[in-house]
């Protein structure tokens, strides 16, 4: 799975460098084995973040990517949009990525993280509850897209800050940066993510790359 979401990020046409963050031997041998840059990390860290803001002392990186590991199906595409996010606005320091929720499983289901935000794509809150309560309107659900990028600055600041109520309450680490005041603009992508939580996540992506498999070998056949 590591190796899937490698392959792809390499693909992104702005990103310089991709090196896998973690605390198991395991999965650094594997790395190195297909040909990654490994960053061997502490194994106290709290957050996905908090490991990324230790790989990322080892770089000189100004701009600094947080890609999910169990996002074996990530587009290239959508990374380059969440960079561009935070590029094109001077004041922002840290971006991520929102998708329209089609469907209404999606948006009871509390492994789907929802989003909303504000007039000017600024995060407004983070759930695993459907947000915004619909009491009769025409409800619009975003999914957000645990992808991250941040200003080297802005990510060391980050990673000292000790979480809050709401983000031990939901488990989502980047409610630690509205806590503190921190706006993360959201840009919105048609890239559709299946993070792999749960046993029935990983099934339903092993039926996709077979079915990609198929695709293609009928093709060449």
């Amino acid at each position: 799975m590591i190796q899937h979401v490698w392959e792809r990020s390499r693909q992104s046409r702005l990103l310089d460098r991709v090196l896998i963050a973690t605390d198991d031997d395991r999965i650094s041998r594997a790395a190195v084995a297909f040909g990654a840059e490994v960053c061997l990390t502490r194994e106290d860290h709290p957050s996905g973040t908090d490991r990324v803001a230790e790989a990322a002392g080892t770089t000189d990186a100004e701009i600094i990517v947080n890609i999910q590991g169990d996002e074996p199906l990530i587009d290239p595409a959508a990374i380059d949009k969440a960079i561009v996010a935070l590029l094109d606005d001077p004041k922002c320091e840290m971006a991520t990525l929102k998708k329209r929720i089609d469907s209404t499983s999606d948006i009871q289901n509390p492994n789907v993280v929802k989003v909303v935000t504000s007039h000017d794509d600024y995060a407004l809150y983070f759930s695993r509850c459907p947000i915004p309560f619909n009491r009769g309107g025409e409800a619009i659900y975003w999914k957000h897209i645990g992808l991250y990028v941040y200003r080297r600055d802005l990510l060391f600041r980050y990673s000292s800050l000790k979480p809050g109520v709401l983000e031990q309450n939901e488990k989502l680490e980047q409610l630690r940066a509205l806590e503190n005041g921190i706006g993360i603009r959201v840009a919105e992508t048609a890239y559709e993510t299946i993070g792999v939580d749960t046993p029935e996540d990983l099934l339903s992506i092993q039926s996709l790359f077979l079915q990609d498999s198929s695709t293609s070998a009928t093709k060449h056949g």
